[in-house]
């Protein structure tokens, strides 16, 4: 089992000078003081990029109905409208990993941001179901590069004491896109045969949104000094956390990045490879386990339990709320009790309440109010715990000197995940079985869950250096 020893620090200790260690024990650096006012604004322009995520991967939820009947789409046609933007997102994860550590987070950000723009504009007009997908392909692109290059950014410019709540930001950012969307599609939908092509257009603003707030973003620090650009650096990690604290962490920035070559090599060596391994697995089962299914076929599962099509649409907006509302909640919990926690109660939660709408099918209760609270109880157990988590974590394991090339291995890898599973859900659906269905993704919810418990790391309240230094000492 892996773990990560975590000193405790009393909260009268935080701005004590940092005291000697025990061998093998570290500790993030003292911080002089946080200017939590600037880093939430760099955290949040960064985030902003989650909520255009959001926005693309939910869209269609509303939209789909309507789809179906213009274009005349069948389960598997269905399947690739929806799972079609997902494979564009392994491209843009495989792309934005790749150069990200040559170009830099936020230029290739303010570049996505343009993409976002015009590939919402080029969906919306789409005249036949051919370019739509093509469309939803590109829009994939900008969707997973920012995946990539949000979490980045954020955990690089984030002090180690705030880092998860910083993390969890970027999560927040993603459901809010989701409720967005979800409001969207519910106030669109009485708008007329080309109510489907208002919502696609809409992704616009926030593109927009995006593009404007980066303008005013730094680089983050650990690229700067990767491209020798260490004075600029400094300021940045200065003015986030204070003289002191800039000075302890830019020597061992400067150590970690010197550490070997950055390549695909890197990801085999000792130490690296456990953490991309259990990148790796974790990207798989956070979408084996059903939640983008829940969030994008909402509309079908509920309408399968009894529900009309407006009334599945005006459910996904108390999806939605409950959604953000359990994400909010996330905020006070991941610093206080750490990933690994939430990750475990957050499985199991997940598990449970898909097994009770086994249940609910098996005894031909699945209907009504009691379907869609089942589906409320798993939405906020991710929520609150496996999806702030995830996506804190993937940025903070890996080395400074390979993190854009290693978090494209879990990233590309739940995209990949994604797509399959949300392309032949409706076929899975109609065909084996709601229950068949729902069972095998419990069945998943618990597996995540003994794969947390048994090879998950703490690494609450520790620098991105320290865990690089964790890894290395499991050889």
């Amino acid at each position: 089992m892996l773990s990560l020893r975590i000193s405790h620090t009393s909260a009268r200790g935080c701005n004590r000078p940092r005291r000697e260690r025990k061998a093998g024990m570290t500790t993030a650096p003292v911080l002089d003081r946080i200017n939590h006012k600037y880093v939430f604004l760099l955290a949040t322009a960064a985030a902003l990029g989650g909520l255009l995520f959001g926005f693309d991967i939910a869209i269609i939820t509303g939209a789909g109905p309507f789809l179906t009947r213009h274009f005349g789409l069948n389960d598997l046609s269905l399947g690739w409208a929806f799972s079609s933007l997902l494979f564009g997102c392994v491209l843009g994860s495989l792309l934005a990993g790749r150069y990200t550590d040559r170009l830099g987070r936020r230029s290739m950000m303010l570049w996505v941001a343009l993409l976002f723009a015009l590939t919402s504009i080029g969906t919306a007009a789409a005249p036949s179901f051919t370019l739509f997908i093509v469309a939803r392909f590109l829009g994939g692109i900008a969707v997973g590069a920012v995946s990539v290059l949000s979490p980045i950014y954020v955990s690089e410019v984030s002090p180690a004491r705030i880092r998860g709540r910083l993390g969890a930001l970027y999560q927040m950012s993603i459901v809010t896109g989701v409720l967005v969307s979800y409001a969207v599609n519910f106030l669109l939908r009485n708008t007329g045969p080309a109510n489907w092509r208002w919502m696609f257009l809409t992704g616009v603003f926030p593109s927009l949104g995006f593009f404007l707030m980066l303008l005013f973003a730094p680089e983050t620090p650990r690229y700067l000094v990767r491209i020798g650009r260490d004075d600029k650096a400094f300021g940045i990690l200065e003015r986030i956390a204070g003289e002191h604290s800039a000075r302890l962490e830019m020597p061992e920035i400067k150590a970690s990045l010197s550490e070997g070559n950055q390549n695909l090599h890197e990801l085999l060596r000792p130490g690296i490879r456990r953490a991309v391994i259990v990148g790796f697995v974790l990207a798989i089962l956070i979408h084996v386990s059903g939640v983008n299914t829940v969030v994008d076929y909402a509309p079908r599962i509920l309408n399968s339990a009894g529900w009309t099509i407006d009334g599945a649409l005006f459910s996904t907006v108390i999806l939605g709320l409950v959604n953000f509302g359990f994400t909010l909640l996330s905020f006070a919990m991941i610093d206080r009790f750490g990933r690994k926690p939430l990750y475990i109660v957050g499985s199991f939660g997940m598990g449970g309440s898909m097994l009770l709408l086994v249940a609910s099918i098996l005894s031909g209760a699945f209907h009504g109010v009691l379907a869609l609270v089942l589906v409320l109880v798993y939405v906020s157990f991710f929520a609150s715990c496996i999806g702030p988590v995830f996506w804190t974590l993937m940025p903070e394991i890996f080395p400074n000197r390979i993190r854009g090339t290693a978090i494209t291995v879990p990233v590309l890898t739940q995209w990949v995940a994604n797509a399959v599973v949300v392309l032949f859900f409706p076929l899975a659906f109609s065909q084996i079985g709601k229950a068949a269905t729902f069972g095998f993704l419990a069945a998943m919810c618990l597996v995540q869950a003994l794969f947390a418990w048994l090879f998950l790391p703490e690494t609450k309240g520790k620098s991105l250096e320290e865990i690089e230094r964790f890894w290395g000492a499991k050889v």
